[in-house]
């Protein structure tokens, strides 16, 4: 499947990405968590929780591109996070890349990540899988199905999934928008924000 596959809505767009192998840079993973973010207040997705709410910067720009290249920002300033734009070229939506289990290149995980580290967690949670598979903010933008890319992308199968609130999100926090395969340890453990409000008070 192409990029093409990626033009639908966010939450269609995780469902097809829960399942998919990332390859960046020596390492072969397979995506087994991710999370929906849409876009604008006007738009067909609105999602005060995405980076694109409140339209496009210089920093979330490649969210409203074409769908199939690779989003990337740094967490609190340290950790960066890799997202894939999806939906219509032109409408802002990204689904952000949780976990994977690591399928080829240990080796090179482990450097990335350190030797004390466990197997199921050298990809777990957004941070440690840009780590793991060398991903950084040059790659910022590029399209993965291109097949001289860094990063790269290919969707397969679907995974089962099981649907949840997304992680630390203050805003639309009880939106199901949190997929992920079940009886996999490589998933991360679920944390609300303690900014967000009370579970059911939420959309």
């Amino acid at each position: 499947m192409s990029a093409a596959g990626l033009a639908v809505d966010p939450l269609a767009a995780a469902r097809r990405l829960l399942g998919a192998t990332l390859t960046c840079r020596g390492v072969n993973a397979t995506i087994v968590e991710v999370e929906a973010y849409g876009g604008v207040p006007d738009g067909p997705w609105p999602d005060p929780a995405a980076h694109s709410y409140r339209g496009p910067t210089a920093r979330n720009t490649v969210m409203f591109g074409p769908p199939g290249h690779l989003y990337t920002y740094r967490s609190y300033g340290m950790h960066i996070c890799a997202n894939v734009v999806c939906g219509p070229d032109g409408t802002a939506a990204a689904v952000l890349l949780r976990a994977a289990v690591v399928d080829e290149g240990e080796s090179l995980a482990r450097v990335r990540r350190g030797d004390a580290v466990p197997g199921v967690a050298l990809a777990r949670g957004p941070g440690n899988l840009c780590s793991a598979l060398g991903i950084t903010m040059e790659d910022n933008g590029i399209d993965l199905f291109d097949p001289c890319s860094p990063v790269r992308l290919r969707l397969g199968g679907p995974l089962t999934a099981l649907t949840g609130p997304r992680v630390g999100v203050s805003q639309a926090a009880d939106r199901p928008w949190r997929l992920w395969a079940p009886g996999t340890p490589e998933v991360s453990v679920y944390r609300r924000s303690p900014r967000a409000p009370a579970p059911g008070a939420s959309d």
